[in-house]
């Protein structure tokens, strides 16, 4: 017992004796911190002794005292919205300190993502864009690249429907790339190839990263073929925080196409036998369009933690209408991100998680184009206050009944979840192992009631009411290992990262459908109880479909890195590559890159001679990448239904072919080449890059005629075709006003792209040197309007070239032989190259302001140099139109050409009388906001913003907003189809919050 008692106070000596050594090794540090232009405390500060986790935060008057070691030479000082500042102990316990608000500076380090890895943008020596989220523009909208629309130069992103919460942008990267595989760049997300894109808040990035250069894009094979798009989220830190942001949003209809109104239709169509009086005054636009549209969201984000553990979390909340009446979309999303380290920093490892749930209600694409369209002396309602019967015009529907009772719902299930472990096994060397699944699971619904007036009108007894189901689930799974190796050898340093990759993609599909329901109210929701579904009365096997597949992707990969002296870069990779998708003879394939840069600013001889010039590197690279976004099982011989053969009463379903085997199919190829330089003058007040690249795509896969026999079936889908895309891109930034309290910072980036097919054919497969596409639907037989054709730039219209209008008020063409003619004397001979619908040049202009706690951003965007074909004008917009149908105004105004169109005989001949100048300048973006800081325990800041797009567009196109028109693709500047969703000016008013 005693000697317990002596043990146990030896040990209490020694820990109080350990404690007053390390108490009498700490010194007492204390201060204020306050903001550098308004002289004003600043609450929330992180204050951290240099080198140690020892750390504080001021509190709401900006004060701090806290304990540091003795040896503690600096203390680092950081806020979110201000520059970090790190301040020498020199002598003294006290410490005053007066930071600066963030102004963006352009000569702070920028850590790039390339793909597998970061590096300092200044060692990077391949084509690559890098995007801070603090620069995204403001914008309410469905897929969060919309806030990168023209902030890289050659990155294409178009919507035809704003105004619609569910639409997804068109993404491009330097022009199109394929015939018939996907023109979509790759999306990788925290460093997951393929993630769910519409799975992000806007307020959760960090960074984006565009791999425009083949050299970066090639780590990633035949997936790299479009380009690589590199979006980072927010981590978490150490420093405690809390932040909130909030939004309403309205969206108004501009810009609309405008047809005639009931009396101006009365006076020109019916009084000229070219439409019926029903005796209503409709504005049939105005009935189907829910205008404003209002939308909000509300964002929270908590993040915390320490030097060691930290989180991120997130969670997020959306209530959107469309400017239809059907367009909805509800949805929920969080996003949790945790870090760990041990104590030696040997194991690192970190949890990704990201669930969202979406309800939506998809909109009617073609009800505006009813609208558009439909006699306006026609009522809504009959005389018993029903929706009214209607079969004229060129739809035969209602619109407003048809976007009230026809219902297509969906419910969007995503889950982006991925952890990795690194271990550090020493200084150099590490190795990290990353698990991870990307699921979406949709539920389409889709119903239309037995009370529809063209039911009820037909007395239809069979085929009433409609409902059906359909699921569909996609899933990836990824396990990717790499390791890295960095040695420095005096003046050369050396980075070497090699890795394996294995993707596994499965799809699943079920669809059912019925009629005749007993009830309406039943929707979707019983599907049995249908009397249509089987046997020889009913639809027998069509009611019900499914189906599944799937693709393994596996690869190894390595880079290495090396500069000698932070002064000449060079970078090479190889991944070798192998996908299911393939045939036989080519499972697998090589994609080889170089990149090479020399930072001639930091030669000897530069840095005196010109003073001036701070940064400037000349760089260039080399790399092949592929594209395999295509169907399953393409290579393949597959085995279809094909009908029914009867033997001995009974009838038995047959199977045979239904697609030829191909055993060589293969990935399309891409060549890159890139060169370019980066650079930065007057002490970082302007910098930017130019870049000049060639894109060579070969192999392009697509289906060619093939003899029968030995083939079973006419078409082979192949690899076949070279096509070429060659252009410049600009980007400037330059600081124009750089003071405390003020600044003005303006961007620019440009692009300019040409293209062109160079073969449609190859040594086995030989076909026609052009493809007619862009066709053009009833009334009428227009046929196709553009041409993609060997030799010639893609968006080709290919057409009539028409000559003017007679006094019969009918179209006049050449002819081959270079004659004049009416346009139906005229064959499909005569047509000729007329235009093109790809634009020459994409530019923007952004203009950022800041004085004092108010900031004002002006966004402004364009197309130029290319036409567009006014599909409305073409249907809608002459005098010839369709009788009962209502038209533009443009129709009956003398100031239209449109309006000398008289001749029915020639209405429905396609020519370049109706080709536009697309070219446009548009206010696309205006954000201001302004910013408190709060001198309160627990809020710390608030911003106040509010923010306008799509405010004016400046063109000479007649036929709407030409930003509706699509300039992606293989078919730019024209729209195919008579559906129509108008422009919306988009307002915005937010509130932020930090905590």
């Amino acid at each position: 017992m005693r000697e317990k008692l002596l043990r146990l106070l030896s040990t209490c000596v020694l820990i109080f004796i350990v404690s007053v050594s390390a108490f009498a090794q700490n010194k007492q540090v204390s201060g204020k911190v306050t903001d550098a232009s308004t002289k004003t405390g600043l609450p929330g500060v992180s204050i951290v002794a240099a080198g140690t986790t020892t750390g504080t935060t001021s509190d709401a008057n900006g004060n701090f005292s806290f304990s540091v070691p003795e040896a503690t030479k600096s203390l680092k000082f950081s806020f979110i919205g201000y520059a970090t500042k790190t301040v020498d102990l020199t002598g003294t316990n006290t410490v005053n300190v007066e930071l600066q608000e963030s102004n963006n500076t352009l000569n702070e380090v920028v850590i790039v993502s390339v793909g597998y890895g970061t590096l300092d943008k200044k060692e990077v020596s391949s084509s690559i864009t890098h995007v801070s989220g603090k620069d995204l523009l403001p914008v309410s909208a469905n897929n969060p690249l919309m806030s990168l629309q023209g902030k890289v130069a050659g990155l294409t992103i178009t919507n035809t429907s704003n105004g619609d919460p569910n639409s997804s942008p068109n993404i491009q990267l330097r022009g199109a790339s394929s015939r018939v595989a996907g023109l979509g760049p790759l999306f990788v997300i925290n460093g997951v190839p393929g993630g769910n894109i519409d799975n992000i808040n806007q307020n959760d990035i960090e960074s984006i990263d565009v791999l425009k250069g083949g050299a970066a894009s090639a780590i990633y094979g035949t997936r790299g073929g479009n380009g690589v798009i590199i979006i980072t989220t927010k981590k978490g830190t150490s420093q405690g925080r809390m932040f909130y942001d909030g939004y309403a949003s309205f969206d108004y209809v501009t810009n609309r196409l405008e047809n005639l109104s009931a009396d101006e239709f009365l006076n020109n169509r019916v009084k000229n036998n070219q439409g019926q009086d029903y005796g209503a005054k409709t504005d049939w636009l105005k009935e189907v369009t829910n205008s404003p549209a209002f939308s909000q969201k509300h964002t929270l984000q908590l993040s915390g933690g320490s030097e060691r553990s930290n989180y991120f979390a997130s969670a997020d909340y959306r209530n959107a209408d469309g400017i239809d009446l059907r367009a909805h979309k509800k949805e929920y999303g969080a996003r949790i991100s945790v870090n760990h380290a041990t104590s030696d920093n040997v194991f690192v490892g970190t949890l990704n998680v990201a669930p969202r749930i979406m309800n939506t209600s998809n909109s009617d694409l073609g009800n505006f184009n009813n609208a558009l369209t439909l006699n306006p002396t026609y009522p809504i309602y009959n005389e018993e206050g029903k929706y009214n019967y209607i079969n004229t015009g060129f739809f035969s529907n209602n619109p407003v009944e048809n976007g009230r009772l026809i219902k297509s719902d969906a419910d969007i299930k995503e889950l982006d979840i991925n952890a990795s472990l690194k271990v550090n096994i020493l200084d150099n060397l590490s190795s990290t192992i990353t698990i991870s699944e990307i699921t979406r699971s949709a539920r389409n619904m889709n119903f239309r009631p037995s009370t529809l007036s063209a039911i009820v009108h037909a007395n239809s007894t069979t085929q009433t009411n409609f409902a059906s189901q359909e699921q569909q689930e996609n899933d990836q799974k990824n396990l990717e290992w790499t390791g890295n190796y960095s040695l420095n050898l005096n003046k050369h340093h050396f980075k070497l990262l090699g890795g394996y990759s294995y993707s596994l993609y499965n799809y699943k599909q079920f669809y059912a459908q019925n009629y005749d329901f007993p009830f309406d109210t039943y929707l979707w929701n019983n599907l049995g109880s249908g009397l249509y579904n089987g046997g020889a009365a009913g639809q027998g096997q069509s009611a019900v479909r499914s189906t599944q597949n799937g693709s393994t992707l596996i690869a190894f990969f390595g880079r290495l890195n090396y500069d000698f002296n932070n002064r000449y870069i060079l970078t090479a990779s190889l991944r070798h590559e192998g996908s299911s998708k393939f045939g036989t003879q080519n499972k697998w394939g090589n994609f080889p890159a170089v990149s090479g840069a020399w930072r001639v600013s930091e030669e000897e001889f530069f840095k005196g001679a010109i003073p001036w010039l701070d940064e400037l590197k000349v760089r260039a690279d080399y790399g092949v990448t592929g594209n395999q976004d295509f169907d399953n099982y393409l290579s393949l011989l597959l085995y279809g239904g094909a009908g029914y053969f009867p033997f001995e009463g009974t009838q038995y379903q047959v199977y045979g072919p239904s697609s030829n085997v191909n055993p060589d199919l293969r990935w399309e190829k891409a060549i890159n080449f890139n060169a370019g330089i980066d650079f930065s003058l007057l002490n970082s007040r302007l910098s930017g890059s130019i870049d000049y690249y060639v894109r060579t795509n070969k192999d392009l896969l697509g289906g060619y005629r093939v003899p029968l026999p030995p083939n079973s079936q006419t078409e082979t889908f192949a690899n076949v075709g070279t096509m070429k895309n060659h252009g410049i891109e600009v980007s400037l930034s330059g600081e124009v006003i750089k003071k405390n309290d003020m600044s003005y910072v303006v961007g620019i980036a440009a692009a300019y792209n040409r293209n062109k097919f160079v073969s449609f054919s190859n040594s086995i497969y030989q076909g026609d040197p052009f493809r007619d596409v862009a066709g053009l639907p009833a009334p009428g037989s227009p046929g196709s309007i553009q041409r993609l054709q060997e030799g010639r730039i893609i968006g080709e219209f290919y057409m009539l070239r028409s000559a003017g209008v007679d006094e019969t008020g009918a179209l006049l063409v050449y002819k081959k032989d270079g004659s004049i003619v009416p346009a139906n004397q005229s064959s499909a001979d005569d047509k000729q190259f007329v235009g093109n619908g790809q634009p020459k040049f994409i530019a923007s202009l952004n203009n950022a302001f800041r004085y004092k706690r108010f900031d004002l951003n002006v966004f402004l965007r364009g197309a130029f140099g290319y036409q567009i074909f006014n599909t409305p004008a073409f249907y809608l917009g002459t005098p010839a139109a369709q009788a009962d149908a209502n038209v533009l105004k443009s129709a009956f105004d003398p100031k239209s050409k449109y309006s000398k169109l008289t001749n029915p005989a020639t209405a429905s001949l396609a020519s370049d009388y109706f080709l536009e100048s697309g070219s446009f300048v548009k206010i696309d973006n205006v954000a201001l906001g302004y910013t408190q800081p709060l001198k309160t325990k627990y809020l710390k800041s608030i911003r106040l913003y509010a923010a306008g797009r799509n405010l004016h567009t400046f063109t000479k196109y007649t036929g709407g907003d030409p930003d509706l028109i699509e300039i992606n693709g293989l078919t730019p500047g024209v729209n195919t189809s008579l559906n129509y969703y108008p422009a919306t000016l988009q307002v915005i008013l937010g509130l932020q919050a930090t905590f």
